[in-house]
């Protein structure tokens, strides 16, 4: 039988995709076969990233600290199911539609839990989308002894030469000098932000309203009427003493400026606001029905419920993932900024 060139064409190049298919499979097999930490095989450990969700996650990525091919299984275990818990935690607790929310989020975990599990103990470094690049990331930062070395690097590089040694000096202590002033910046600004809040939301809360303009013969009368209900006075409290604890940390933050001190301000804040938010998320202080399009209430009311929801969301996964940089860093003894040393 005579096979025309477009039939030769296309086996070749089936073919071709075929070979090149086996060799990027037998490529990732090798990146993954080198030694490890637990003293596991390689897909064996990147299985068991993915067996009990972002705890297991979380035990490999300190446990393992030579295989950066089981390392990034692990960060992206603990950063897939961290926010599907964290989503299911949230979302399954609104009125009506949670239920149906929940149960999407744990369908969608179960398929990604099978699916990551085969890709890992087939030697594949499957990626998800967005998440993997997170995985990535904190593999290349934890990599990286948090950041730190990047502040030790210059100090430590090798110089040929008295002229050579004193620029890089230079170059070191400019570094030095100029991540410190952005650390004094971030604590400045969140003290001066959280004093701001701190006395809006106390003190002038009930100009968040809504306005309507009247004209009275030649005078314009405005009427406002606020969206806060007196069930306010149960959030604030608690807004208070995050925004206490936001001030306080920071001025600590600033006299110490040690790494650790640091830290333990900012995961200790983010807890305080996760909860700040989850509160009001669930008190609703909120009465849309001033305004008199029943339309436009309903939606202020839905648009202000989703943005808490993606608000709480957000910093649960930024709580998350600083918590998890931090006790690695711990398990692997960087503690400390350059100038600390």
């Amino acid at each position: 039988m005579q096979l025309s060139p477009e039939e030769r064409r296309r086996i070749y190049e089936e073919e071709k995709a075929r070979i090149e298919a086996r060799e990027q499979i037998e490529k990732e097999r090798l990146t993954s076969s080198g030694g490890t930490s637990t003293g596991l095989a390689p897909n064996v450990a990147g299985l068991l990233c993915y067996i009990a969700g972002w705890v297991s996650g979380l035990i490999f990525l300190i446990l393992e600290q030579k295989n950066n091919w089981v390392r990034f299984h692990a960060a992206q275990s603990i950063v897939t199911f961290g926010i599907l818990t964290l989503a299911g935690a949230v979302l399954g607790n609104i009125p009506f539609v949670g239920p149906a929310f929940a149960a999407i989020i744990g369908i969608t975990g179960f398929v990604l839990w099978i699916v990551l599990m085969v890709k890992a103990i087939n030697g594949e470094r499957y990626k998800l989308i967005w998440v993997g690049d997170i995985a990535e990331s904190m593999v290349r930062s934890s990599s990286r002894n948090g950041g730190q070395d990047a502040e030790k690097a210059p100090e430590s590089a090798p110089a040929a030469g008295g002229t050579v040694e004193r620029g890089a000096g230079d170059q070191s202590r400019k570094y030095v000098k100029s991540r410190k002033q952005a650390r004094m910046a971030e604590s400045a600004i969140a003290i001066a932000w959280s004093i701001a809040l701190l006395i809006f939301f106390n003190f002038f809360n009930q100009y968040v309203a809504y306005y309507h303009s009247q004209r009275i013969g030649s005078v314009t009368v405005w009427t406002r009427r606020p969206f806060f209900t007196d069930d306010i006075n149960l959030w604030l409290p608690i807004l208070t003493a995050t925004l206490a604890i936001s001030i306080a940390g920071h001025v600590i933050a600033i006299i110490l400026d040690k790494y650790i001190v640091r830290e333990i301000v900012h995961i200790v804040v983010d807890i305080f606001s996760l909860a700040t938010v989850l509160t009001l998320l669930v008190v609703f202080p909120f009465n849309f029905n001033v305004i008199p399009s029943a339309t436009a209430a309903d939606a202020t009311q839905i648009g202000v419920t989703v943005v808490l929801v993606l608000v709480s969301v957000g910093i649960g996964i930024g709580l998350l993932v600083r918590l998890i940089k931090f006790i690695i860093n711990l398990s692997r003894g960087f503690t400390r900024y350059q100038e600390e040393d």
